[in-house]
């Protein structure tokens, strides 16, 4: 069954995808079946530019522990470079 949990954020920043390098507009995050991973349900990440159609787009499936750890990652490396810049 589907689960409906998608969230859409504005997105600042670039992505590489089979083109190239190309600016970033906006982010999805759903729980939801996912394309390639074996797994009934998954974290799916897109990432992309929605002016620029669906060659600019790039997507990561992740287990659940995958993406926890990629959160606290993600967390840890901002909190340490807090005063960098």
């Amino acid at each position: 069954m589907c689960t409906m949990i998608a969230e859409k954020l504005a997105a600042t920043g670039a992505a590489k995808g089979a083109a190239g390098w190309f600016p970033l507009d906006h982010a999805y995050v759903s729980y939801d079946h996912p394309f390639e991973l074996a797994l009934e349900h998954a974290l799916n990440l897109d990432f992309v530019n929605e002016a620029a159609g669906l060659a600019t787009r790039v997507s990561v499936e992740l287990t659940r522990e995958t993406a926890r750890a990629l959160a606290q990652g993600i967390l840890a490396a901002l909190e340490a470079s807090e005063g960098v810049d």
